[in-house]
């Protein structure tokens, strides 16, 4: 396994560096990226036991982007499987939203797959086998106040994967997305007992997932069992949107 090189992107918290763990422990070589010192160091001592490292990229930049994947390519080789974690939000109502806010979140959720993926596709294209996994939300597929921008990038992440799994199909590259709904964070560790149950009271599970429940999923997509699957999204929400 450590022959196949995974590179995850905004690998330093939450759901992308439990995917890291998860990943990292299964034997694969993994790339986690961040663009931030901080964040860098935090997947580095994930790392530290593991096959991989930590490196810098910056999403939003075609130059940070190119600089990483040379240099993984040049120490370990073609990236077998990419997974399109980073992803910001900035959280406003339309009618108070700045152009700021409304670009940045298409910068850096959206268009961050166009030039992460065509980094590293063509390698792909050329080895014949790879695997793409881009990690979607719940409000792509239901939509939610205060966050238009997030949505709409959400929403366009599946079209982007399904339009790229019909291009890569015939190069034994699977494309396929991860929509997670509510998930085990930091902050919601911090609610009460009450906010809790206002969560989840339209949730058919009755809670909120752990991260590893998102990160199985990403793993099974990396493996061979999931050669048959593309252009898929999978929900990951206990029911909410069905």
């Amino acid at each position: 396994m450590k022959d196949k090189i995974i590179l995850i992107t905004g690998a330093n918290r939450g759901i992308g560096h439990n995917i890291l763990q998860k990943i990292s422990n299964n034997g694969y070589t993994v790339i986690g990226t961040s663009r931030s010192e901080s964040g860098l160091e935090n997947i580095s001592n994930t790392l530290e036991n593991a096959n991989g490292e930590g490196m810098l990229m910056d999403v939003t930049n075609q130059e940070s982007i190119d600089k990483a994947v040379g240099n993984i390519k040049e120490k370990y080789g073609v990236i077998y499987g990419l997974v399109n974690n980073a992803g910001i939000t900035q959280d406003n109502l339309l009618m108070r939203m700045t152009d700021k806010e409304w670009s940045s979140v298409i910068d850096t959720n959206l268009t961050s797959l166009y030039r992460v993926t065509k980094s590293v596709v063509k390698d792909m294209m050329k080895a014949r086998i790879g695997r793409i996994i881009n990690i979607g939300s719940i409000v792509g597929l239901m939509g939610n106040a205060g966050q238009s921008n997030y949505s709409a990038t959400k929403a366009g992440l599946l079209g982007f994967t399904k339009s790229l799994a019909r291009e890569l199909s015939s190069r034994n590259i699977n494309v396929n997305s991860v929509s997670p709904g509510f998930i085990e964070t930091d902050m919601t560790k911090a609610l009460s007992s009450d906010q809790i149950e206002a969560l989840t009271k339209n949730i058919p599970l009755g809670r909120i997932a752990s991260p590893e429940e998102v990160s199985n999923v990403i793993n099974f997509l990396l493996s061979d069992e999931s050669s048959y699957i593309t252009g898929e999204n999978i929900n990951v929400n206990g029911g909410l949107y069905m």
